[in-house]
């Protein structure tokens, strides 16, 4: 459980340690896909909440729906149209489902509910 956090905090510390920049015309290709990519860890922090968590689907998931939304994002450019707003809009409704789902088990543990209410 530790892991994810400690490889969090390198890797912030990482980031804010070195001069690095992102060129401007990548900037919506890599905003998308950190989008999706926080989608995906939270979604498998929920799955470890719920004991329903798997390696395999997470890590398939982590990559798909980051390649997915940078290719939305690509596919929208090249169309001359906003499509990576779709993207942002689904990610962005599934990343706070899960936040809530997340805020609502840990408040239920932390109070020492014996019923944890989850949304579907």
């Amino acid at each position: 459980m530790w892991l994810p956090v400690i490889g969090l905090i390198i890797g912030v510390v990482l980031g804010l340690s070195f001069e690095f920049r992102v060129p401007e015309e990548y900037s919506s290709y890599l905003s998308i896909a950190v989008l999706a990519a926080l989608d995906t860890i939270f979604g498998g922090l929920r799955a470890h909440l719920d004991n329903h968590f798997d390696i395999k689907v997470f890590m398939s998931g982590f990559f798909f729906n980051t390649l997915l939304a940078a290719g939305l994002a690509f596919l929208g450019v090249y169309m001359g149209v906003d499509l990576y707003l779709a993207a942002i809009f689904a990610f962005g409704v599934r990343l706070f489902n899960n936040i809530a789902v997340i805020r609502r088990i840990l408040i239920g543990r932390w109070f020492g509910d014996k019923e944890e209410k989850t949304l579907p």
